[in-house]
């Protein structure tokens, strides 16, 4: 029998995937993965309920239908004053990582170099090795993490194809500024470098910041492929329906690879979405209810022996150092929180290549009130 070669040989099952499973065994909340636990809007289900009772339920357009497409050209415009066309810069996909996985097969080849900022949303340099290419990574600045741009200036190289960015930033909740955005421009300008731009917490903003999307950056998003998700501005993560954004030439090369990867996605919830956008309250609302869950899970962690470096910016992760209680890696301080205490964290070491580990670990915080107070009833037995 033959040995299979594996793509990723020294990949297993994620770390969210583990913690989400442990939670389960030990009856643990799970504060780890970035999933909400209330309801989402009945008005949004009974959109798809009908879609699916008016016979939406065949095979969309491979890019998605037409008035989904307008529908979100129209809000890029109004959020962002960017143009964008909804037949030529804008494909629906399942999901937002898939969308990040095409994205790096499109623009990679074998040989390649990607830059990737540490720590990182996990499927990142999996999706730039499987495509034969090198993932060059980058620390950012602890504790605050901001971009050393110096450092990302000195990484580049002849074979840099692509760099990644995400803001807000998942794990840590930092948002990019204005100043982040320019250098990034100013660093690809005249290259070959094409941008992944990852947003999908574009809504998730707090304490009064703006998002500056690639796409208030003309020059920048002429070399860019610009990832969202519905999962994460409607509550309905496990709908994974996202799109991606870019100009038309490189979108046509990105839905060559889409046709063959899944073609399409659920086309009752493309009808009920692009209702539904209309209703502009549901996710201008989000940095305000965000910023309450925030400031409440802040308040009931304050008596608890954890330490806060920086509160989050945006996304709804909050991290937080466990420096005050013991001094177990990372990894092994999460499921003996699980274990013992009955609350899921996801380890910040885990969004790190090598395992760097700042004993720091990652709250989700997008859950009921009752559930975050609960959390921290139990996180109490640490005092």
């Amino acid at each position: 029998m033959k040995t299979m070669y594996s793509k990723l040989p020294n990949i297993g099952t994620t770390i969210f995937t583990v913690m989400s499973n442990l939670a389960k065994e030990h009856n643990a909340i799970n504060l780890s993965q970035g999933f909400p636990d209330y309801p989402i809007s009945p008005v949004l289900v009974d959109l798809v309920t009908k879609a699916m009772q008016d016979g939406y339920n065949q095979y969309a357009p491979m890019t998605g239908l037409p008035e989904l497409r307008n529908a979100l050209a129209t809000k890029m415009e109004k959020l962002y004053q960017s143009t964008i066309n909804p037949d030529s810069e804008i494909t629906i996909t399942p999901g937002g990582t898939y969308a990040i996985y095409t994205a790096f097969t499109t623009i990679l080849q074998a040989g390649d170099e990607a830059i990737v900022l540490e720590p990182a949303y996990d499927s990142y340099i999996p999706n730039i090795e499987t495509n034969g290419a090198k993932a060059i990574c980058i620390p950012l600045r602890y504790p605050d993490y901001s971009v050393d741009w110096e450092l990302v200036k000195a990484s580049i190289s002849h074979k840099t194809k692509a760099i990644i960015i995400n803001s807000p930033h998942n794990p840590t909740g930092y948002i990019w500024s204005k100043d982040d955005m320019l250098k990034l421009d100013e660093i690809t300008r005249d290259t070959s470098i094409y941008v992944i731009s990852d947003e999908v917490y574009e809504h998730i903003t707090l304490d009064g910041r703006a998002h500056e999307s690639v796409l208030k950056y003309p020059s920048l998003f002429a070399r860019s492929f610009v990832i969202y998700s519905f999962g994460k501005v409607f509550h309905t993560t496990g709908w994974k329906m996202g799109y991606c954004v870019a100009p038309a030439d490189l979108m046509k090369e990105f839905r060559k690879i889409h046709q063959f990867l899944s073609f399409t996605c659920n086309t009752p919830m493309q009808v009920a979405l692009a209702q539904f956008l209309t209703h502009e309250s549901e996710y201008l609302s989000l940095p305000a209810f965000f910023e309450r869950k925030r400031n409440l899970f802040l308040d009931l962690l304050s008596d608890l022996p954890f330490t806060i470096h920086q509160k989050a910016q945006g996304s709804y992760f909050q991290l937080a150092s466990y420096e005050k209680i013991n001094h177990m890696p990372d990894k092994d301080f999460a499921i003996w929180l699980t274990k013992e205490h009955g609350v899921a964290t996801i380890p910040v070491s885990a969004f790190n290549h090598d395992g760097k580990d700042d004993k720091l670990i990652r709250f989700c915080f997008a859950k009921q009130d009752e559930t975050l107070e609960l959390a921290c009833q139990r996180l109490g037995k640490l005092i």
